[in-house]
């Protein structure tokens, strides 16, 4: 069976540990390599569940007395894990495709996030066509959360048809000066053309295949690096 030894492994540590997938290690390995997630921080996970990068970035917090806060979005009702989370972790019932930018800035003490993570992927059709643009889409949503749609039509001029359900007032960025964006897509040309819209609004923006991931998986991370001042808030 393809990817079988490093499945089981994966999930064999997860309930060793405590967590609630083997997708904690997706994570783990991206926090390890780029430090991310510092003391403090503020942070919004899309596409939370089941809730193992909850733990995950709670954990990459620090003590509770250094504050900080992770929130967490899906369609699906998640409930905050018990293991390597605290009352700093907090979820959200809402579909983020529509789901205006003000709701989710009022849920940061900041009033913004300094790190945003986005594991949203579409329900995979093996249509390769169909589930790289649904996976694009839903970057570019996570993107367009992160930046605002100002900075979006700076970027590229042809972006009204992949961002969708968004009020037409919900122009600025969630993501504060400096922070990070990280994005699941399905690897795929469009992926490739996702990644130039990226570049320009970030110091650094490259990509990562963790450990965790299954072989047989196209899934890939676009690791965006301190947002640019050239990205309207």
């Amino acid at each position: 069976m393809s990817g079988a030894g490093a499945p089981d492994f994966f999930y064999r540590e997860a309930q060793r540990l405590g967590y609630v997938a083997r997708s904690a290690f997706k994570l783990l390995q991206i926090q390890k390599q780029y430090k991310l997630i510092t003391s403090g921080s503020s942070v919004l996970d899309l596409g939370c569940a089941p809730g193992a990068w909850l733990q995950v970035a709670c954990q990459s917090l620090g003590p509770l007395n250094k504050g900080g806060v992770v929130v967490g979005i899906d369609v699906k009702k998640v409930k905050v894990p018990q293991l390597h989370c605290d009352s700093r972790a907090q979820t959200v019932c809402a579909d983020v495709m529509n789901l205006p930018r003000n709701r989710i800035r009022a849920l940061s003490p900041q009033r913004g996030f300094s790190v945003i993570l986005s594991d949203m992927c579409p329900p995979v059709s093996g249509i390769t066509t169909k589930d790289s643009a649904l996976s694009v889409e839903l970057g570019m949503r996570a993107l367009e959360i992160a930046v605002g749609r100002t900075s979006l039509e700076q970027t590229e001029a042809n972006l009204e048809d992949l961002v969708t359900g968004v009020d037409d007032d919900d122009v600025t960025g969630l993501l504060q000066r400096g922070g990070h964006l990280v994005i699941k897509l399905l690897e795929s040309e469009d992926g490739q053309e996702f990644s130039k819209i990226c570049k320009p609004l970030f110091r650094k923006a490259s990509w990562l295949r963790p450990k965790a991931t299954r072989s047989s998986s196209r899934e890939i991370y676009l690791i965006c690096q301190g947002l640019q001042s050239q990205a309207k808030k």
